[in-house]
C-alpha cells in the first residue's frame, strides 16, 4: 500500500450508506420518469386523434343527389330507418337493406311506422335480423350485397357512426363502393358538444371502438362474426 494510500480518509458509514442509496435510486427514477413521459405523450396523441376524428365526423355531408344500386340502413333508431326509406322512395337505390332489426320487431310494424306503403315493402325491403353490432352489420350486408351482385351501396347510420362502420363493412367487402350518408342527430360544427356530457360521451365512446376497429382491420385478427346465427351455434 503506498502512502497516499495510507493517508486516504475513509467515508464515514453513514456516508456510505448515503451513497449506495443514491445510486439504487438512480435506476428507479430514470424508469418512472421514462413511464411519465410514455403516458404524456400517449395522452396527447390520444387527445390529438380524437379531436382529429371529432373533426371528421363534423365534416361529414350527406351526398346532393346520392345515387348507387341499393341501400343499406344500420338499426339504432327511427331517424335513421325514415332517412334511409326517403332514398328509397326517391329512387337513390333499387332496394333497402334494414341491418340489424330487432327480431321482435317485423316489416310490417316498420311500414306503419315510416307510414309507408305495402308495395313498397313488398317489392324493396329486405329485413335483417342477424347483425348484433357493428361487425354483424357488415357482414350481413355483406352478405346482401353478394346476393344481389350489388356493386354501389349508400350507407345509412349515424355521423358519429360511420368512420367504424365504413371501416367493418370495407373488411367484410372491399370490393363494393360505399357511400356515406350521415343521419345528424347532434351539429359538431361547432364546439358546443363539448360541453354536452351525454354527446361528449357518445363521441368518446365511439373514437375508442373506431381505435379498436382500426387495431383488428391492421391486424387482420377477427374471430367474431357479430351474428346471432354464430352466437347460438344455428
Amino acid at each position: 500500500m503506498s502512502a497516499l494510500e495510507r493517508e486516504k480518509p475513509e467515508l464515514p458509514e453513514g456516508a456510505r450508506q448515503v451513497g449506495t442509496k443514491r445510486g439504487r435510486k438512480g435506476p428507479v427514477r430514470i424508469l418512472v420518469r421514462v413511464v411519465l413521459a410514455l403516458l404524456l405523450l400517449g395522452g396527447a396523441a390520444g387527445t390529438a386523434g380524437f379531436l382529429h376524428f371529432a373533426e371528421t365526423v363534423a365534416a361529414l355531408e350527406t351526398p346532393r343527389e346520392p345515387k348507387a344500386d341499393a341501400i343499406v340502413v344500420l338499426t339504432g333508431g327511427y331517424q335513421r330507418i325514415d332517412r334511409a326509406i326517403d332514398l328509397l322512395k326517391n329512387g337513390a337505390g333499387e332496394r333497402l337493406l334494414i341491418s340489424g332489426a330487432n327480431p321482435a320487431t317485423s316489416g310490417n310494424l316498420l311500414r306503419k311506422l315510416t307510414q309507408s306503403s305495402s308495395a313498397l315493402f313488398e317489392c324493396c325491403v329486405d329485413m335483417g335480423y342477424e347483425a348484433v353490432d357493428t361487425i354483424g352489420n357488415a357482414n350481413e350486408a355483406a352478405r346482401w350485397i353478394s346476393d344481389h351482385q350489388y356493386r354501389r351501396v349508400l350507407v345509412v347510420t349515424n355521423n358519429y357512426h360511420m368512420p367504424r362502420s365504413l371501416l367493418e363493412l370495407k373488411v367484410s367487402d372491399p370490393q363494393t363502393e360505399f357511400i356515406a350518408y350521415p343521419v345528424v342527430n347532434s351539429d359538431l360544427k361547432n364546439g358546443n358538444w363539448l360541453r354536452e356530457p351525454g354527446v361528449m360521451k357518445a363521441m368518446l365512446s365511439e373514437y375508442l371502438k373506431y381505435c379498436l376497429a382500426r387495431l383488428r382491420a391492421f391486424a387482420g385478427a377477427r374471430s367474431w362474426s357479430g351474428l346471432r346465427g354464430d352466437m347460438t351455434g344455428s
